[in-house]
């Protein structure tokens, strides 16, 4: 792995110098081939598991990692705390991939850093292997996520009330810079950071502001480039949470110090995944007043894009009109900011009409009569799922499916009444028109649905009993020294995966992971895992 270093070139002031603590015995449990093979990790080390468990606990450092804890702020269900920063990871650095994109390689779980405040800086092995399978999941899936590359017990023993099996996560991710990193200067009036931190934002994740961007043909100027960094964060916010919205995946801890600006996900402490319909639907413990329930994801994106819009506010005054008095350059940065924020709302309608409209085969979401009569459509879908608590999944999966499976269409016409009649009729207006005379089908309506709808998903309960199997197994071994502990983890994992990887098409062991659970998750609840 060849690492580079380029975050540290901004200065001290955004990290701390930290190294990993080193554990006594540890034993790499979950390695992703697929995911090293698009990092060029080489097949030499790939095959060394005893080196892979020394890098993946921190013990030993690859050759060119630099380890270091970054700084960052955050508003945490809306509180703001002006210093969080990284209190159990360690960022080694950057590697690129395959497709020549910059990839950060994190340790987390790697014990105390400077920011850790009271807390012990490790991590339970039950929330590495959720965070692993969820994070795994997510990418079949489709949605932008940060990936897991190994998770490796650590042999110790860590307190969460009860005792616990350590462990230690590789995380991959296009960056970890968060709103929060942005907030951390802004509230520290540090601009000269600020600015570089936006100039190096755009270098990794938005260089076409850069390279393609100009105003009659001249480059963007300072303030214009500010506000197009600006919109570019928008952009990746909407698609990152219409995809959740497409999968059901709620993440349930929308902080902004988990809100990456490059668009992915990050933290998967208690996310779940929506099974009965329900726009309200919270799973998360601490999530007490419903904040970050499935329906407000998108809200709180804007209200997450404000926060980093406000931290640009100081930038844009300075870098506006001389001749402005300081009072006026406020006022125009405010406009500035506050017409791309109120834009997110239309920004979101379309992505989000587009997104359902795919799930239903419906090709024509726009803003002329026909794509207004779609939108409906799609309102009153999930309004009767709402009121008939319809699985989420599923509903779409029989939909995609009722359109060449008579018992199906039946079924569904019987459940949703005339909405299945109406949406038939759009299918036949939009399918091209046949020489036969013959029954429509609706080939390329199921081809774009099967597409968009999943066959399987991470079913809260399956992720449950998969985690259940491995705490068992480590409740007689918790240091999981064992060669049948780690076997046990490592199968029943790999199974799961199998499935998981494959999500849009069945496979043999599909059907054993598409059960829905008995009580519809009515008692389930998810914790932070920390």
């Amino acid at each position: 792995m060849k690492f580079s270093n380029t975050y540290i070139k901004l200065g001290e002031q955004f990290f701390h110098r930290t190294l990993p603590e080193k554990v006594v015995s540890p034993t790499l449990l979950l390695w992703n081939k697929a995911l090293a093979h698009d990092l060029f990790i080489p097949k030499n080390i790939q095959d060394d598991h005893l080196l892979l468990s020394q890098y993946g606990s921190g013990n030993q450092l690859p050759n060119g990692a630099e380890s270091i804890a970054l700084a960052y702020a955050g508003h945490q269900f809306g509180h703001f705390n002006p210093q969080l920063g990284d209190g159990r990871a360690h960022l080694l650095g950057e590697v690129l991939d395959k497709d020549n994109v910059r990839r950060d390689i994190q340790l987390k779980g790697s014990g105390q850093t400077g920011f850790s405040r009271r807390g012990d800086g490790k991590c339970a092995l039950a929330p590495a292997l959720r965070e692993y399978i969820m994070s795994e999941a997510l990418f079949a899936l489709g949605a932008p996520t940060s990936r897991c590359l190994s998770v490796v017990a650590t042999g110790e023993m860590i307190n969460r009330g009860l005792t616990k099996a350590g462990a230690v996560v590789t995380r991959v991710a296009a960056s970890h810079i968060r709103v929060g990193t942005f907030q951390y200067f802004a509230a520290r009036g540090d601009t000269a950071s600020l600015q570089a931190l936006v100039d190096y934002s755009i270098k990794r994740h938005f260089p076409e502001i850069d390279t393609d961007e100009t105003v009659n043909n001249l480059p963007l100027s300072s303030e214009q480039r500010i506000l197009a960094f600006l919109s570019s964060a928008i952009a990746k916010q909407i698609n990152l949470v219409v995809e959740w919205l497409r999968i059901g995946f709620i993440h349930g801890v929308m902080n902004t110090d988990n809100t990456v600006i490059c668009g992915e996900t990050l933290d998967f402490g208690p996310c779940a995944m929506l099974g009965v319909y329900d726009k309200n639907k919270v799973f998360s413990s601490i999530d007490e007043y419903g904040r970050y329930a499935f329906g407000n994801q998108g809200k709180i994106a804007q209200w997450n894009m404000a926060r980093l819009a406000d931290c640009l506010m100081p930038l844009l005054t300075e870098a506006s009109d001389k001749q402005l008095t300081e009072e006026e350059q406020e006022e125009k940065a405010l406009t500035q900011v506050e017409a791309l924020i109120h834009q997110y709302t239309d920004q979101f309608d379309v992505a989000y009409f587009t997104m359902y409209g795919k799930k239903l085969g419906l090709a024509n979401i726009g803003e002329n009569n026909t794509a207004l009569n779609n939108k409906l459509l799609i309102s009153d879908l999930l309004s009767l799922m709402q009121t008939q608590k319809s699985d989420y999944t599923q509903t779409f999966l029989e939909l995609t499916q009722s359109l060449t499976d008579d018992a199906k269409a039946q079924e569904l016409q019987s459940k949703l009444g005339d909405w299945y009649q109406r949406w038939l009729v759009v299918l036949r207006q939009e399918e091209p028109k046949q020489e036969s005379h013959q029954q429509k089908n609706y080939q390329n309506a199921q081809d774009l649905m099967r597409k968009n709808n999943p066959v399987v998903i991470p079913r809260n309960h399956h992720i449950e009993s998969i985690l259940d199997v491995c705490e068992t197994v480590i409740a007689n071994d918790l240091s999981c020294a064992k060669k049948s502990t780690k076997k046990v983890i490592t199968e029943t994992v790999d199974e799961f995966l199998q499935v998981l990887r494959s999500p849009y098409k069945e496979i043999e062991s599909t059907a054993k992971y598409q059960e829905l659970p008995g009580d519809g998750d009515r008692y389930y609840q998810t914790y932070c895992g920390t």
